[in-house]
């Protein structure tokens, strides 16, 4: 029996083609997408689910109390590690992480290894990244030894085996043994490296005793607790191992820690904390609501698209009835068809979904998927939502078909019922109501792109080119070589740009009581040609001068809102006030204006400045507009001559900064790509809902055309209706849009405004692409012949 209804269906699909084709393309787009949008929450919701332990696994994070502020930093010292491990047995074992920068050489080949970390021995114990060659154990228990992943490796050793040889790190050719090869680290891992070196490279070597350092937090600490063991039980003994630890240390700097445990698997979304690759659960919140939609319309579009044909296989089932057909009989009948449409547009949407992969790999900015047959199981959840949509999509047009009256449906009687009229144009609404607010969201998000890609940020960004020396001893004498060459307008050294990385200060500054107050301040190490050369505007005092002798040891410049931190109601307040930072001690002589050195989501952070040479390492040269290509030439050629043992590392300021919005940009993309697909499905169940329409008003047009009416009339006639579901339905979006995009907003701390003129954009656009739909079919039904209109038989 199952076979002969998917016989008979499958011939009745075949003989309505074109029906056929506009159902099964509005399906296939929908199941496209929602399976591409399922792939992703997917892959953001699995962060770091490939750890077998990984429930097991917490980030130890830390809140640093001082007088001025709270800090509450994804890091810990570098003590912690080890002696919470000595301290609490239920710790089973720790891992320590931080992210480097080496020079590797193996021969003549060289490169500057960004993604570096420095792991501890245990690395391998606590995660589960894979050891294609060596021993996890004791591949980074040594100094010096070194894991490469594949494609690391395969840069220096092509296809021979690593394992045991040698390379030649930093300018001063340190040689480090290669311990193991791991296999590439997965995409949806918050952890990522290309080179792991011991731990002991950097205590023993390079950084002596940091192990003892309590105040010293630059460490991103995991621990690996016992089966069994109560998170929550143990982070209410770390403020007695705080104390027993370092709680002189904490009296004596005026400030105070307290220790949380952050599960793994919920850093990557959920952590309002330093996060290396932070995800963003409103995100996939928004995915989700935008799939499930993308899915609804798609099956809305199938109930109306089915019911519009109800009058054309009336007859039909008026005889299957008077042959004795049972009602369940033809309601099967119906859904078996539901079914195969929805089975067709299954493989059809795999299919289409396997091309658009690249695609939408390039869109999301990251290889969600690879290959989508990689995961038999996620096809299977698929095809069996598939058979759910098609039973579940089939159903009330299989009751309205299989309830017609024979008697009535053969004398030509048939007409559909007001309840049933009222649920397809409501369906249609709903439809438009979905579409409206997805246009709606996306030029908020566009809108929201635009204003910060062109705010005002207080520095000047273009046309600023920034080489990374990696502290090179030869970098002052390379910025010095650039002054003269052609196109270069100025040159100046400093240890952060804005929108880079920068580093934290303990720091002491004088408020307006005249006390020193304790505070933890972001700190650029320049020269006397940065606040120049960026065009950072003072406030208060001057810049650092040459003129000024102590301007090199003795002297702060701070930004605006350090100045409101410690108390000061004008900038001018703060001049002459006196400093200890770093083992440096002296007056600050001006303040600037305050600039966003950070993503315009954070709000401007307390910021001060120092003149410090030897901590200083990019070079940032401004050049002129219209000799782009020649100066970074020349440039290029004075490295080689001055610095010729590291290969030449630059960007430009303008891209450099505008990296941080990456992830809002390819938010933007994918949903302005899913707001397209959700509009042309929508327009398929509107042109499904018109053709049912003209249908039942063929002799009604007739009878107008003989009586002299224009196809213009006509077609008004034909459209009124469906422009005011439109407009119900931009009644219903705007409010439900206005609310969720609000809500949006408030993550950005420099946000826009949602204006009146983007609802009226909206509403206009999606008036325009209804009649433009229903036109279609309006058009076509006022030029037919009205002989041919009129006639019964």
């Amino acid at each position: 029996m199952l076979k002969n209804y998917f016989k008979i269906a499958f011939r009745n699909l075949w003989k309505h083609k074109v029906f056929s084709l506009i159902n099964i393309m509005g399906l296939t787009v929908g199941m496209s997408a929602c399976l591409l949008i399922s792939l992703y929450v997917n892959f953001e919701l699995t962060y770091d689910a490939f750890h077998a332990k990984s429930d097991r696994i917490y980030r130890v994070v830390t809140d640093v109390i001082t007088p001025s502020e709270t800090i509450h930093a994804g890091v810990t010292s570098w003590a912690y590690g080890p002696t919470i491990k000595q301290d609490f047995p239920e710790v089973e074992a720790y891992a320590r992480i931080n992210s480097g920068s080496f020079l590797v050489r193996k021969g003549d080949i060289k490169f500057q290894e960004q993604a570096t970390v420095f792991a501890d021995s245990s690395f391998f114990r606590v995660f589960d990244f894979k050891l294609i060659q060596g021993n996890p154990l004791t591949a980074l228990k040594e100094p010096l030894s070194i894991v490469f992943t594949e494609k690391a490796a395969q840069k220096y050793f092509g296809d021979s085996d690593p394992v045991g040889q040698t390379v030649l790190l930093t300018g001063e050719s340190i040689p480090a043994k290669v311990t193991g090869i791991m296999q590439d680290i997965p995409e949806n891992s918050q952890i990522k490296g290309d080179m792991f070196v011991s731990m002991t490279t950097m205590t023993t070597r390079f950084n002596r005793g940091i192990d003892d350092e309590w105040g010293n937090f630059g460490a991103t600490t995991y621990l690996l607790l016992k089966p069994g063991a109560d998170r929550k039980a143990l982070e209410k003994k770390f403020p007695a191992y705080l104390e027993r630890r370092a709680g002189k240390l904490m009296r004596e700097a005026k400030m105070s820690y307290k220790l949380f445990l952050e599960p793994l698997r919920d850093v990557h979304l959920h952590s309002e904390r330093d996060v290396a690759e932070k995800g963003s659960m409103s995100n996939v919140y928004v995915f989700s609501v935008v799939a499930a939609f993308i899915l609804l319309i798609a099956c809305i579009n199938f109930v109306n698209l089915t019911t519009a044909r109800s009058a054309e296989r009336a007859k039909e089932v008026g005889i299957r009835k008077v042959v004795g057909a049972a009602k369940g009989l033809l309601a099967r009948q119906f859904v078996s068809e539901s079914i195969l449409l929805c089975l067709i547009a299954f493989v059809f949407s795999i299919t289409l979904s396997a091309v658009l992969v690249p695609l939408f790999n390039n869109l999301a900015g990251k290889v969600i998927v690879s290959n989508i047959f990689a995961d038999p199981s996620f096809l299977m959840y698929m095809l069996v939502a598939a058979i759910m949509i098609g039973i579940l999509a089939g159903i009330y047009p299989a009751l309205v078909l299989s309830s017609f009256e024979p008697v009535t449906v053969l004398k030509g009687r048939f007409t559909t019922s007001f309840k049933g009229i009222l649920l397809r144009k409501g369906l249609v609404t709903v439809q438009f109501a979905i579409s409206i607010a997805l246009i709606i969201a996306t030029m908020i998000v566009y809108i929201q792109m635009n204003y910060m890609r062109n705010r005002d940020l207080g520095f000047s960004k273009d046309q600023m080119l920034v080489v990374n020396t990696e502290g090179d001893s030869s970098r002052e004498a390379f910025k010095e070589s650039l002054r003269g060459l052609t196109g270069v307008k100025q040159t100046t050294l400093s240890s952060s740009v804005p929108g880079g990385p920068n580093r934290g200060a303990y720091s002491e500054i004088e408020n307006k009581s005249g006390e020193l107050q304790v505070a933890n301040l972001d700190l650029y190490f320049v020269d006397f040609d940065y606040i120049p050369q960026f065009g950072l505007k003072m406030a208060a005092g001057r810049p650092f001068s040459r003129e000024f002798g102590t301007d090199s040891t003795q002297a702060m410049v701070i930004n605006e809102a350090a100045v409101k931190l410690f108390g000061y109601a004008k900038a001018e307040d703060a001049i002459g006030r006196r400093f200890k930072q770093w083992g440096r001690e002296g007056k600050i002589v001006g303040v600037i204006k305050d600039f966003h050195f950070r993503s315009l989501q954070e709000t401007i952070k307390p910021l001060t400045m120092r003149i410090e040479p030897d901590g200083t390492e990019l070079v940032s040269v401004k050049i002129e507009g219209n000799r782009l290509k020649e100066t970074v030439a020349a440039v290029e050629g004075k490295w080689k001559e001055m610095v010729p043992g590291r290969p030449f590392s630059y960007y430009f300021m303008d891209e450099f900064f505008d990296r941080q919005y990456r992830a809002e940009e390819r938010f933007e993309k994918l949903f302005f790509n899913f707001a397209i697909l959700a509009i042309f499905i929508s327009c398929l169940g509107l042109l499904g809902l018109a053709s049912y329409s003209t249908m039942q008003r063929t002799k009604e047009i007739g009878v107008r055309k003989v009586m002299g009416a224009s196809v213009a009339s006509i077609v008004g006639l034909l459209s009124r209706d469906f422009l005011k579901l439109v407009l119900i339905a931009f009644v219903v979006a705007a409010p439900v849009a206005y609310f969720g995009m609000d809500r949006w907003l408030e993550n950005f701390a420099y946000r826009t405004g949602i204006y009146w003129w983007v609802f009226v954009i909206a509403a206009v656009s999606s008036t325009v692409i209804a009649f433009a739909t229903v036109s279609f079919q309006s058009i076509r039904a006022a030029l037919m012949n009205p002989v041919k209109s009129l006639r019964s038989e």
